[in-house]
């Protein structure tokens, strides 16, 4: 027990304190890739894929983390993605911008945390389980994409590497707008911790790292795999209802860790305070929530689960998740950003 809060604990507070400062969420991402045509925040979350990758492959290979890899349906995680794609944008964030959204006092973010997390449940391990398995059993193949093919996963890493440095490069060339900023505050490690604004590809690079750290960690327990959102969210609700004590494992503290690792960097940043939405928004994101749990539910991840971490293992799973994920976020963006201002 005392492993799994010190570790999980500790990644999540890493990784929540890093979210909440440099706005990493990627619903924003995959939104400004199609109405606004900025790719930056989507290059970063390469950046984050491919250091955890070439990182955590290499600990496979040395034996220090365990093989990762097993069968997913892909009708499942192709209608799931979609689905949970509709979800974030509705929700106001994915499932990590979510968490530490909550930890900055957004209600709205409150209340798609605990539909996603009641609905995740409720697939899992609940009244929706039979929906869940029932689309699950449908083509069925291991995620190993590399076997697959036939091919050295290294192949596939080089690949991954060369096209994200290309793309960064290219993007680092063009003209960058200076934005004003006002006089800094603070001095010395606070200005850095509380007040700096970073560039989102050193985001992505420091996210890459956080993610690599979390398998030999996770593993250190006896959990195999890197950072997970869904299911540890799923885990939070059950516990609240059954009272297993078993179901507190490393990625439930890690989630936990999150949000308390986003709140003492809006509290550093003088960024926290409650905020409450208008009812409209309120029902986008209990809606939008509830397709987060069930799509997660199908896919088996969301974009941390699938589209970060079960990618820089060369899962094809991961990619298939990460695509129809975009997808699903475009096509809601096309209605609620797109089409009101065609009109």
């Amino acid at each position: 027990m005392i492993q799994q809060v010190i570790s999980g604990g500790l990644i999540g507070i890493i990784f929540g304190f890093v979210l909440q400062r440099t706005r990493f969420c990627m619903t924003g991402g995959f939104r400004d890739m199609y109405v606004a045509k900025n790719n930056r925040l989507f290059y970063a979350f390469l950046i984050a894929i491919a250091v955890q990758s070439v990182g955590v492959l290499g600990l496979i290979h040395f034996g220090i983390v365990s093989n990762p890899y097993e069968d997913y349906s892909v009708l499942g995680t192709i209608i799931g993605s979609y689905v949970f794609g509709i979800g974030i944008v509705l929700a106001g964030g994915c499932a990590t911008g979510t968490w530490y959204r909550a930890g900055e006092g957004l209600i709205g973010s409150w209340i798609a945390l605990f539909f996603y997390m009641l609905s995740a449940a409720a697939m899992k391990f609940g009244v929706l389980k039979p929906l869940n398995e029932g689309l699950s059993q449908y083509w069925v193949i291991n995620d190993d994409l590399a076997s697959q093919l036939g091919i050295s996963v290294w192949l596939l890493v080089a690949l991954l590497v060369l096209v994200t440095t290309v793309l960064v490069v290219r993007d680092l060339k063009k003209p960058q707008a200076k934005a004003a900023s006002l006089p800094p505050k603070y001095s010395g490690i606070r200005h850095y911790l509380f007040e700096k604004t970073y560039h989102k590809y050193w985001a992505g690079f420091v996210i890459g790292l956080i993610a690599l750290a979390a398998w030999p960690a996770s593993e250190w327990t006896g959990r195999v795999g890197g950072l997970g959102i869904t299911t540890p969210s799923a885990h939070i609700i059950s516990y609240i209802v059954t009272g297993d004590s078993k179901l507190l494992n490393w990625g439930v503290y890690m989630v936990l860790g999150i949000l308390i690792g986003s709140y003492i960097a809006a509290k550093g940043a003088n960024e926290f305070r409650w905020r409450l939405p208008d009812i409209a928004t309120l029902g986008k994101s209990t809606i939008g929530g509830i397709l987060m749990g069930i799509g997660a539910a199908w896919a088996g991840g969301c974009t941390i689960g699938n589209g970060l971490t079960a990618t820089a293992v060369m899962s094809s799973k991961g990619w298939l998740a990460l695509l129809f994920s975009i997808l699903g976020v475009w096509t809601v963006s096309y209605f609620i950003f797109v089409k009101p201002l065609k009109k």
